[in-house]
């Protein structure tokens, strides 16, 4: 992602390029449109070993249509907890140019009541989004065995 460009001076720089590439055609993306078809996807897509061990938080990236651009790993932590920088969610979601983001992270106790700390992160991310026109549409928090959904508990 970062090369090297020498001015005429002898300065040098570094040079950004910002590069998304796939290999599925936009017709064949899949699209979705409620919450239990995400957590259906997002538990394809978790490692089965770390579900109940560790907490992560992924985003899922999409489209305008709600097609599915991509998941990505924001962070992997420990037993209670990880940390999920927006700077790094927004990066991730600027580069494939998505509309709208879902974010998803399990609880490994299984609960999937949102702490204080998660709804704190929703907004953050949430309000950090209607700046650059990218809607957080849900988060989701799930297990090995369900999912909570803020958007169908009315916290979105």
């Amino acid at each position: 992602m970062e090369s090297l460009c020498t001015a005429q001076e002898g300065i040098q720089v570094s040079e950004v390029e910002l590069v998304y590439k796939t290999k599925i055609k936009a017709s064949e993306r899949l699209q979705v449109s409620t919450s239990k078809e995400v957590y259906e996807l997002l538990k394809r897509y978790w490692d089965e070993n770390k579900i109940e061990f560790v907490e992560q938080f992924k985003i899922l990236l999409l489209n305008r249509s709600n097609r599915v651009l991509g998941i990505y790993e924001i962070s992997t932590g420990g037993l209670a907890g990880t940390v999920a920088d927006p700077k790094v969610v927004f990066i991730a979601a600027l580069r494939v140019a998505a509309s709208h983001i879902i974010l998803a992270h399990n609880h490994p106790s299984g609960n999937l009541n949102p702490s204080i700390q998660d709804k704190q992160l929703t907004q953050k991310i949430k309000d950090g989004g209607k700046l650059l026109d990218i809607e957080v549409i849900d988060h989701l928090i799930i297990s090995k065995d369900g999912y909570y959904s803020f958007a169908d508990e009315g916290l979105l």
